[in-house]
Formats: C-alpha cells, sequence, structure tokens
C-alpha cells in the first residue's frame, strides 16, 4: 500500500473530510457575516455622505462587497450539497453498496 493510499483510507476511516468541510463552512459563514456588517455600514454611510468622490468610493466597495457576498454563499452552498453526497455515498459503502 503506498503513502497516498494510506492517507486516504486514514482520512476515510476518521472522516477527517467531513472536519475539513465543517471548518472550511465555518470560517466561510464568519466572513459573510463580516461582510454583510460591513454592507449594512457602508449602506449607512452612503446615505449620510454628500460628497460625490466619497459616495462613488462607498458605491465602487458596496458593488465589491455584494460580489464577495454572492461567491461566499455559493462556495458554502457547494460545501453543503458536496457534505450532503459524502454523507450518501459513506452510507452506502458501510452496507455493502456502492
Amino acid at each position: 500500500m503506498g503513502i497516498k493510499k494510506f492517507i486516504e483510507n486514514v482520512k476515510e476511516i476518521l472522516e477527517l473530510d467531513e472536519f475539513e468541510n465543517a471548518g472550511k463552512k465555518k470560517s466561510i459563514k464568519r466572513l459573510l457575516k463580516k461582510l454583510k456588517a460591513r454592507k449594512e455600514e457602508l449602506e449607512k454611510s452612503a446615505k449620510k455622505k454628500s460628497d460625490k468622490k466619497v459616495s462613488k468610493e462607498i458605491k465602487e466597495e458596496l458593488n465589491i462587497i455584494t460580489l464577495q457576498i454572492k461567491k461566499g454563499e455559493k462556495i458554502l452552498e457547494e460545501l453543503n450539497s458536496g457534505n450532503s453526497q459524502n454523507k450518501k455515498t459513506t452510507k452506502g459503502e458501510k452496507n455493502g453498496k456502492k
């Protein structure tokens, strides 16, 4: 048995892939929470500021943050769907099905 195959077998037995995905999901959720808070902050300041230059910069930053939020939610959705697929295959393999 090669080293790579051994590591994969240990990961599978100990279900470390799910642990890794859980850590990623938790990190992404925290980042999304911070991005959403920053977005709200910028929206409030955009209403208060009347300077065109500052307003333009705030709108640009809002667009960037909105895009990052969409990307983060998409990644989170992929991790969630991938996690549910892993559970299905793991259950099937334990029961002797593939």
